[in-house]
C-alpha cells in the first residue's frame, strides 16, 4: 500500500518565469562620477496561488533597494515564478514543498535576473546571497501561531462594562 501512495505523488516544476522586472537608476549620470558606496536593503516574498490540476503558481518576489548619500541609487524588483505539479500531498505536506522546495527551486534564477540587471546599469557587480527558505517559512509559522495565541487570548478577554 505505501508505494501505491508514493507512486502516485507528484512535485513537479511544469514552468519557470519571468514574471516582473523593474530596474530604475534615478541619480543617473551623476551616480556614475562619486565614490560608489550604498546602502543595500533586500527585502523577499513569497506568494502562493492555486491554478487548475493541481498545479500552484509560486512567486518569489525581490525588491534590492540601493542607497548612497540618502539618495537613491537604483532600485531592482524582480517576481521570479513558477508553476509546480503537487499531486498527491495532503494540505500539511503542501506548504513546506511550496515555501521551501519550490522556493528553493526559483531563488538562483531570480538571483541571476538581479544581478544581470545591475550589471546592464553599469553598476559594480551585485550578487545575492543564498537565503535559508525553510528557516524563513519556520519564522512565518511561528508568527501565525503568535497572531493566532493573541487574537484567542483578546477574544477570551473579560470585556468591562
Amino acid at each position: 500500500m505505501p508505494e501505491q501512495e508514493t507512486e502516485q505523488r507528484q512535485f513537479a516544476i511544469q514552468r519557470i518565469y519571468t514574471k516582473d522586472i523593474s530596474f530604475e537608476l534615478p541619480q543617473a549620470p551623476d551616480i556614475f562620477l562619486k565614490k560608489w558606496e550604498p546602502q543595500i536593503d533586500i527585502n523577499l516574498g513569497v506568494q502562493i496561488n492555486p491554478l487548475p490540476e493541481e498545479n500552484v503558481e509560486v512567486v518569489i518576489t525581490v525588491n534590492v533597494e540601493a542607497t548612497q548619500e540618502d539618495k537613491p541609487a537604483f532600485l531592482v524588483e524582480v517576481q521570479q515564478a513558477g508553476i509546480f505539479l503537487v499531486s498527491g500531498f495532503s494540505e500539511e505536506e503542501k506548504l513546506p514543498l511550496l515555501h521551501i522546495g519550490a522556493t528553493n527551486t526559483l531563488f538562483p534564477y531570480a538571483r541571476e535576473v538581479v544581478s544581470d540587471l545591475v550589471t546592464r546599469g553599469s553598476l559594480p557587480t551585485f550578487v545575492l546571497q543564498p537565503v535559508n527558505f525553510e528557516t524563513m517559512y519556520q519564522q512565518r509559522l511561528a508568527e501565525q501561531a503568535a497572531q493566532a495565541q493573541e487574537a484567542e487570548t483578546t477574544a477570551s478577554e473579560p470585556t468591562s462594562t
